[in-house]
């Protein structure tokens, strides 16, 4: 049976890291790069930071599919074959019910080593996007209510407000 894609793409710009080290005394001197993973099907990698030592810039649009299943989307900061630090970005970050489609969310989140430890933050931005169905259209994001007159509102005579979110 044929795996059905998610309705849902992500555009992950991988734009810089500050303070890497690869021990506590040891900043990072080349060779970093970023994986970012929504699922365990769904996995990009940046290309590799040569000479931005501990603090790299990659400035890398990462194009990828968000299951809607995914609560999280991982990112870990690698030096060669090493593990620097990684972070787990909850999906409610950039996705909730809140932010329309294609909103631009910028963030920095904290890195932690294998032993979870700090060691340095990494700053991306996230945009959701749903795929054009087969009639080319988008439909809305699922948890924002929208009116018959397309602007946010009332659905099913249920005030807004009054809707429990899970």
């Amino acid at each position: 049976m044929a795996k059905k894609g998610s309705p849902y793409e992500i555009e992950v710009t991988v734009i810089s890291a500050e303070g890497l080290r690869l021990s506590r005394n040891q900043p990072v001197k080349k060779n970093s790069y970023v994986v970012v993973r929504s699922d365990p099907f769904n996995t990009r990698k940046t290309g590799t930071d040569r000479d931005g030592g501990s603090y790299p810039a990659w400035n890398e649009k990462l194009q990828m599919e968000l299951p809607a299943t995914a609560r999280f989307l991982t990112v870990e900061a690698h030096s060669g074959s090493r593990l620097v630090g990684a972070a787990n970005i909850p999906v409610s970050d950039f996705a909730a019910a809140f932010l329309p489609l294609n909103y631009l969310s910028f963030l920095s989140y904290r890195l932690r080593d294998a032993h979870g430890g700090k060691n340095g933050i990494l700053n991306l931005s996230v945009k959701v996007s749903r795929r054009p169905g087969p009639s080319g259209s988008a439909e809305p994001w699922p948890g924002v209510p929208v009116a018959a007159d397309g602007k946010a509102g009332v659905v099913t005579g249920i005030p807004v407000g009054k809707i429990n979110h899970v």
